[in-house]
C-alpha cells in the first residue's frame, strides 16, 4: 500500500469553540426536535433556552440554504455571541443533534457528542472545498487473487470500502488502516458464461453488507458480529437468480430499508424492489430496459460498457437511467414511476448518482445536470465531455472523470466551474467511483484501487 498527502494539511474550522458550526446539503426547517423541559429557569422568571435553541437551528438552516452548507457555522457563532445566555445554548447535545440530522443527513454520531461530529463534518467539508486530502493506493490479499480478476463495483461506509469483483467476490478494507481486512465467498448455485458471477452492486452499513451478481443472487453478510471482522465472511442467500425468467442483473443499489435491482433481458422484468428489513421482495415489473434486452444477454459472455444504472435517495425513491431514459420512481407505492424522460442527446449511462434528495447524470453532448429527485428542480449544470463519463456524487459535490483526470465540482456554487482536480496519476480507464462526505474511491480494470481521504485528521 502506498500513500501521499495533498500539498496542505487538514484544516480546522476558524470556529473551533462551542460557537462551531456546519453545512451540509441544507433543507427546510420545520424538523426540529424539541429542547429538553429540564433546563434551569434565567434569574426573572423566563425559560429563554427553547426559543434560543429553536432560533439557533433555523438560523443555521437558513445559512445552509441560502449561502452554503459551511455558512451554517457563522450564521451560529453571531447567534451565540448575542450574551452569555444565548451561548450557553451552545452547549445543548440536542440542538447539535438536530443540526447534525438536517444539515448534514446524519442519524448515527461518530463521535462522543454530536457537538464534536458537528464540528467534524464542517472541517471534512471545508477540506472537501479546498482540496486537502491524504491520497493512498490499497493492496489487498493476493492469495485468492485469479489472473482475470477486475473489479466491477464499489462502496463505502463509515468503516469499509467494499470492491466487488468479477470472479463473485467482495473484499472489504478497514478505512482507518486502509488494509484488506475481509473476504465474501458467495456461493453460486448456477452458472451462464462466463462473467455470470461478477459483482453487480453492493449496499454497504455498519452492520451489513448486501450484493448480487449478474446471473441474479442476492447475498447477505453480517459485520457486526464483533470488533473484528473474521478473514472470510460467511453469507447466504436472500435471492436465487432465475436467469431464463428474470433476464441479467445488470445493476443493484439501495439503502438499510430497499434494496433495488435494475434486470434486462426479458421485457417487463425491468426492476425488483425488496424491503430490505424483511428481506421481502415486494415489486416485480417496469420496461426502462426492454430496448437493452440483447445486450443484456451479450454480458454473461462479454463485459459490455454500463447497459443501465439504479441509484436510490434518502427520501424512498429511486433513479434509474439507460443511454435513452431517466425515470423516477418511489419505492414505497410499488414502483410508481413519477417522472419519465426521454434523452434526445442520449445518457452516459455510468454518470448517473444520487445523494440524500439530488440525483446527477450527464448527457451525451457532455452536458451535466443536478436535479432534486422531488420535483426535478436544476441545482447545478456543468460540462464532463470524454469518451467514456463516470460521475459520483456526496452531499455537497460532484466528481467527474472523462478518461483521464477527476474534477470536483460544488454543487451548491452553480456559477463556478470545477473546483480543483484529483490529480493523481490513475493509468488505464475506471470501472468505478464512489463517494461519501469523506472518501472517494475509485478503481481500474487492472484492479487497482485508489482512495482520498479528506478527513479531519
Amino acid at each position: 500500500m502506498s500513500s501521499s498527502s495533498s500539498s496542505s494539511e487538514s484544516s480546522s474550522s476558524s470556529q473551533d469553540g462551542e460557537e462551531v458550526g456546519g453545512g451540509g446539503g441544507g433543507g427546510g426547517g420545520g424538523d426540529f426536535e424539541g429542547p429538553s423541559s429540564s433546563r434551569r429557569r434565567s434569574g426573572n422568571g423566563v425559560w429563554p433556552e427553547p426559543f434560543v435553541e429553536a432560533l439557533a437551528f433555523q438560523v443555521a438552516i437558513d445559512a445552509s440554504r441560502s449561502i452554503d452548507r459551511l455558512a451554517a457555522a457563522t450564521a451560529l457563532a453571531s447567534v451565540f455571541q448575542v450574551c452569555s445566555t444565548w451561548r450557553a445554548v451552545s452547549r445543548s447535545d440536542l440542538l447539535w443533534r438536530n443540526l447534525c440530522r438536517r444539515i448534514w443527513g446524519r442519524s448515527r454520531r461518530l463521535h462522543d457528542t454530536w457537538r464534536e461530529e458537528f464540528i467534524h463534518r464542517h472541517r471534512t467539508a471545508t477540506n472537501f472545498r479546498h482540496g486537502r486530502f491524504n491520497y493512498s493506493t490499497l493492496d489487498f490479499n493476493p492469495a485468492y487473487t485469479d489472473a482475470d480478476l477486475s473489479c466491477r463495483c464499489l462502496a463505502l461506509s463509515d468503516f469499509h470500502l467494499a470492491v466487488g469483483f468479477v470472479d463473485g467476490t467482495v473484499r472489504l478494507f478497514d478505512l482507518a488502516t486502509r488494509l484488506h481486512v475481509s473476504t465474501c465467498f458467495p456461493n453460486h448455485h448456477g452458472v451462464l458464461g462466463h462473467f455470470s458471477r461478477a459483482v453487480s452492486g453492493i449496499v454497504l452499513s455498519r452492520a451489513r453488507l448486501v450484493f448480487a451478481t449478474l446471473f441474479g443472487d442476492v447475498h447477505v453478510a453480517a459485520l457486526d458480529a464483533g470488533p473484528r471482522l473474521d478473514p472470510v465472511i460467511p453469507t447466504r442467500h436472500v435471492h436465487l437468480g432465475e436467469v431464463v425468467n428474470d433476464g441479467a442483473l445488470v445493476d443493484f443499489a439501495g439503502c438499510s430499508r430497499w434494496w433495488v435491482g435494475l434486470y434486462a433481458g426479458v421485457p417487463g422484468q425491468a426492476f425488483r424492489i425488496w424491503n430490505g428489513e424483511t428481506e421481502e421482495q415486494v415489486f416485480v415489473g417496469g420496461t426502462l430496459t426492454d430496448p437493452e434486452a440483447v445486450i443484456g444477454w451479450h454480458m454473461f459472455t462479454e463485459l459490455t460498457d454500463f447497459v443501465g444504472r439504479v441509484r436510490v435517495t434518502s427520501q424512498e425513491s429511486a433513479v434509474a437511467c439507460t443511454s435513452r431514459r431517466v425515470i423516477v420512481f418511489n419505492l414505497r407505492n410499488g414502483g410508481n414511476v413519477h417522472s419519465d424522460q426521454e434523452i434526445g442527446q442520449g445518457v452516459m449511462v455510468g454518470s448517473l448518482d444520487t445523494n440524500n434528495e439530488a440525483y446527477v447524470i450527464v448527457d451525451g453532448r457532455g452536458v451535466g445536470r443536478v436535479r432534486r429527485a422531488d420535483n426535478l428542480e436544476e441545482v447545478r449544470r456543468f460540462t464532463a465531455r470524454g469518451r467514456r463519463v463516470l460521475v459520483c456524487m456526496n452531499g455537497g459535490y460532484v466528481l467527474t472523470w472523462t478518461g483521464s483526470v477527476i474534477r470536483a465540482w460544488e454543487i451548491e456554487q452553480a456559477q463556478q466551474g470545477h473546483l480543483y482536480s484529483l490529480e493523481e496519476g490513475i493509468p488505464g480507464d475506471l470501472i468505478a467511483m464512489v463517494a461519501d462526505d469523506r472518501h472517494v474511491a475509485a478503481c481500474n480494470r487492472d484492479s487497482s484501487i485508489h482512495l482520498w481521504d479528506f478527513g479531519d485528521q
